[in-house]
C-alpha cells in the first residue's frame, strides 16, 4: 500500500491549541518535537470478534507508519494493549503476535516508547513483553527537544502485584506508591514541560471500570508540579478530552475497532519551544474534541 500525501491526509484534522507557556520555563528546542501515537492495536492472528477486528489493525498499523514516516516524527509511543490474547493463552503465541506487529512499528526507523496495557500481560510477564521490545523500563522519563516525556506504568493491581501472564482482572489496575514517589521526584527535577503517557485512565473516579485506583493521587502530584501541559491515555477505546485544572486528559479511540483502513486511528502531536500543541489526527482520531478547544 502507497497513499499519496493528498490520501493520507484526507479525512485528518488539526488544530493548535496553546495549553502551556513553555518560554515561562526557558524551554529552548532547536526544532518542533513530533510525536506520532497509537493505542490499542490489540493484534493477533485471530479472526474478529464482535467490533474487535484484531488481524486487520497490522494493516492499519502500516498505514499509521507510512504516514509518521512522510511527516518526519521524532518519536513514537504505542501507548498500550498492542497485542491482543483473543482465544489463545499461550506465551509463545502472545510473543509471535508480538514479534510480528513490532516489527511493522519498527519500520518508522525512529525512537519508540512502549506504555504497557493489560491486553499485553495476558499470557506474557512485563519482563517478556519489554524484552521483545527492546525496552528496558515499565515506567521511565526521557527529554527530547526541549519537552520532558513521561512513561507510566499503571499494570497493577490494587494490592500493587505486577501484572503478570494473566494474574489479574482487567478492571483492577493501580499506580503504586513507588512508581508515585518517582513520579513526584521526576517532575521535580525538570525544567521543562512534560507530557505524560499511560494506558488506563487518570482523569477517571475509582468506580470507572477503566480507573485507576490512585488516579486521584496522581492527579495531584501531576497538578502541584505546575509542569504537566497533557496526558495522553488509551484504554478505553474512545475519543475525549478532559481539562482538569491546567492539565488537558486526552483519551485516544482504539485502532482495533472496526473494519477496514476508515476504522484506523492514529495521531501526531507536534510540540513547539513555546509550549502550543498541535494534534493532528487520522482517521478516527480526527474527531477528536481536543481539536475543538
Amino acid at each position: 500500500m502507497s497513499l499519496t500525501r493528498r490520501e493520507i491526509l484526507a479525512g485528518s484534522a488539526c488544530a493548535a491549541v496553546t495549553l502551556f507557556a513553555g518560554k515561562a520555563l526557558g524551554v529552548q528546542a532547536e526544532r518542533p518535537l513530533k510525536i506520532g501515537f497509537i493505542t490499542d492495536a490489540h493484534y493477533a492472528d485471530a479472526d474478529s470478534r464482535g467490533s474487535r477486528h484484531y488481524r486487520e489493525s497490522i494493516d492499519k498499523l502500516r498505514e499509521a507508519v507510512e504516514v509518521f514516516r512522510r511527516e518526519g516524527v521524532d518519536h513514537i509511543v504505542e501507548c498500550g494493549d498492542l497485542i491482543d490474547a483473543a482465544n489463545n493463552s499461550s506465551a509463545a503465541i502472545e510473543l509471535r503476535f508480538l514479534k510480528t506487529i513490532n516489527a511493522e512499528l519498527a519500520k518508522a526507523e525512529v525512537p519508540r516508547s512502549y506504555v504497557l496495557g493489560n491486553h499485553c500481560l495476558a499470557a506474557l510477564t512485563k519482563d517478556q513483553f519489554l524484552g521483545a521490545v527492546g525496552q528496558k523500563e515499565s515506567w521511565y522519563s526521557f527529554d527530547k527537544n526541549g519537552w520532558h516525556i513521561v512513561i507510566l506504568d499503571a499494570c497493577f493491581r490494587r494490592d500493587e502485584t505486577p501484572y503478570s501472564a494473566g494474574n489479574f482482572a482487567w478492571t483492577d489496575t493501580e499506580i503504586p506508591l513507588e512508581e508515585r514517589r518517582w513520579l513526584r521526584r521526576d517532575l521535580a527535577q525538570t525544567d521543562k514541560p512534560t507530557l505524560v503517557f499511560v494506558h488506563q485512565r487518570i482523569d477517571k473516579e475509582p468506580k470507572n471500570f477503566h480507573a485507576i485506583h490512585s488516579g486521584k493521587a496522581v492527579r495531584q502530584i501531576l497538578h502541584e508540579s505546575g509542569k504537566v501541559a497533557a496526558v495522553f491515555q488509551g484504554h478505553n477505546h474512545i475519543n475525549e478530552h478532559r481539562q482538569l485544572g491546567k492539565i488537558s486528559y486526552l483519551t485516544m479511540a482504539a485502532m482495533v475497532e472496526g473494519s477496514g483502513e476508515e476504522n484506523s486511528c492514529y495521531s501526531i502531536l507536534t510540540c513547539e519551544a513555546d509550549g502550543q500543541l498541535t494534534l493532528t489526527g487520522y482517521r478516527k482520531h480526527a474527531n477528536h474534541p481536543f481539536q475543538e478547544s
